[in-house]
């Protein structure tokens, strides 16, 4: 088994004990991690890096929640009251840490690493699929998880062109008498559309554009310029990402293809289910779908051979973030993080099965496709299409 960093403990308020000890990526790679912003308008982009890296002893790993921030907007995300909410998430998880390099010296790679540009759920941010993005990372892909500008993150910010100042973006309900689909589709089109963008910002990259962070970290991106290959990009998401992700494909054609994690595909419009042109993976968990949304899902692989539709059993909506390794009562009550299933068994299913199609759909010369029986459902704790349409099989 792979060595598991020691869990942090830290006793809540509540007298229960929290801890959090996200894996450790299982591929051949180091793992390091920058955070890059670009631009000083909400129209910039805002997103964390993750990329192998060379080991280096005693490195920094950065904090899991990156500002007490993040936390009052978690709280007003689930509808509890920020004055106590977001002390108690503070204490009890904001001292957990990702176990990677922060600004970790960059591997070069002269054959260049593929590209995967993620997108975060509803009420979420760029920190919290750190386990799946530094995983992908292990195993010599580069991941951008981007920060939405769209309202749909629990909270963001970005840096205005005066110095020091931080205009915070928050979370931001259906307002009243608006139809939620009007309302969700205008910002799954706007996240779709910052995927893209992300995209050119690895272009202007790689042709040598001198490209500024804000954030002036310790990390020059121009590192990156000779070692990724962009005929091989991939977008992945969860939930809302999810069909963000679907959507990119339609509105960007240098993807060659999509991972949904339990895709939430209410927001696309039904006249774009003919142009997604890729394929999709679609990983599912037991809990969170409907016949309506694995419908929507049928009609894209019923048009596409390549796509594919999985469920993982025993796992719950947030299974497939990093709540799920929090083992304390009081968090996993407040965003009912757990299923049944072991934790890292389910991120392993789900990262083996993204790992065996982006070999397949981005020509990669690696041995992933000793996952491909994943990707039609055989295999412990994943069954093919989705548990309420296995009576049809």
């Amino acid at each position: 088994a792979d060595p598991v960093p020691p869990p942090r403990l830290s006793h809540g308020s509540m007298g229960g004990t929290q801890s959090l000890a996200l894996p450790l990526g299982k591929g051949p790679h180091h793992v390091g991690c920058t955070d890059v912003m670009v631009g000083h308008t909400q129209q910039g982009l805002f997103l964390r890096l993750f990329y192998p890296c060379v080991p280096r002893a005693g490195a920094e790993q950065p904090l899991w929640i990156p500002r007490y921030e993040y936390c009052s907007g978690l709280a007003d995300f689930a509808h509890c009251s920020r004055r106590w909410c977001a002390p108690l998430l503070n204490l009890t998880i904001g001292s957990c840490r990702v176990p990677v390099s922060w600004n970790g010296p960059f591997k070069p790679c002269s054959s260049g690493y593929p590209l995967i540009i993620f997108s975060h759920g509803l009420g979420a941010f760029r920190t919290l699929y750190s386990s799946v993005c530094s995983e992908l990372g292990s195993w010599g892909f580069v991941v951008a998880a981007l920060e939405h500008r769209d309202h749909s993150a629990s909270m963001t910010y970005f840096c205005t062109a005066e110095a020091g100042r931080e205009e915070w973006i928050p979370y931001r309900r259906v307002p009243q008498g608006q139809k939620e689909f009007y309302f969700r589709n205008k910002q799954v089109h706007q996240r779709a559309e910052e995927c893209v963008r992300v995209l050119r910002l690895f272009k202007d990259i790689s042709s040598g554009k001198s490209v500024t962070n804000v954030l002036r970290q310790d990390f020059d991106l121009s590192v990156l310029q000779d070692s990724i290959d962009l005929t091989k990009v991939a977008v992945m998401g969860h939930s809302f990402g999810g069909v963000t992700a679907v959507l990119a494909l339609v509105k960007e054609p240098s993807f060659r293809c999509a991972v949904a994690l339990d895709a939430w595909m209410f927001p696309l419009e039904n006249v774009l289910y003919p142009e997604v042109p890729k394929p999709v993976l679609f990983i599912n968990t037991e809990k969170f779908q409907t016949p309506e949304s694995i419908a929507k899902m049928k009609r894209l692989s019923s048009r596409n051979s390549q796509t594919k539709i999985i469920t993982i059993l025993r796992s719950v909506h947030q299974s497939q973030t990093d709540f799920t390794f929090l083992t304390g009562k009081l968090i996993s009550r407040i965003f009912s993080a757990r299923g049944t299933l072991d934790p890292y068994k389910g991120l392993d299913i789900t990262s083996r099965a993204a790992l065996a199609f982006l070999q397949r759909h981005l020509n990669l010369e690696e041995e992933f496709d000793q996952w491909d029986n994943l990707l039609e459902g055989i295999g412990d704790s994943v069954v093919p299409e989705a548990p309420f349409c296995r009576s049809n099989l």
